[in-house]
């Protein structure tokens, strides 16, 4: 469903269940950074109501699963800590062509956006199946439907106001995405 061209090595999991607690605050700060994304489009692309109400749920939902990992942090015994870079968002965003009319961009920002729930939608499936840690086996399947659900929502919005070709648009950033994927899966970050 996801398309996604490089799987992620399920020997992954091996590495973030030595540091639970980077990869909770990383997956925390991805929340929020979404919520922000989700916010931004409202702010940029007001004309269009039913982008303006999907992008309004998003955010919100994207909020309360913050909320949901903080409080993960939280039963642990773990604190929040500040904001992480993240590497995997930077590099993809080499993709993506400067400039452009104002709908080439938002097909931009909505595959953009696909891609980033795609690799999450990912990561948390081989959570869901592979950490040893039952209560965040069952948290991460949760939040992969969540994920899934995003993803279609913003690659469907692509398609309905893409400028150009969105599919073959979209293939090639998948190709360039397994490019990068190459290097990442050697942290206890969600897409590192």
């Amino acid at each position: 469903m996801l398309g996604l061209k490089l799987e992620t090595d399920p020997r992954w999991v091996n590495i973030v269940e030595k540091n639970i607690s980077e990869i909770l605050t990383d997956h925390a700060y991805c929340e929020q950074k979404a919520a922000s994304n989700a916010i931004t489009i409202i702010v940029k692309y007001p004309e269009f109501p039913d982008l303006v109400k999907e992008m309004c749920a998003i955010a919100q939902e994207e909020m309360q699963h913050f909320e949901m990992v903080h409080d993960k942090i939280l039963e642990r015994g773990f604190e929040l800590g500040f904001e992480r870079k993240d590497p995997y968002v930077n590099d993809l965003r080499a993709f993506l062509p400067k400039g452009g009319s104002r709908m080439t961009q938002l097909t931009h920002r909505l595959l953009f956006a696909a891609m980033i729930e795609a690799r999450s939608c990912e990561r948390f499936k081989i959570l869901s199946e592979e950490i040893s840690d039952p209560d965040l086996k069952s948290f991460y399947r949760e939040l992969m439907i969540s994920e899934a659900n995003h993803y279609t929502t913003f690659i469907s919005f692509a398609r309905k106001y893409g400028e150009g070709d969105v599919d073959a648009i979209w293939q090639q950033f998948l190709e360039f995405e397994a490019g990068l994927m190459r290097k990442y899966g050697k942290k206890e970050t969600i897409h590192g």
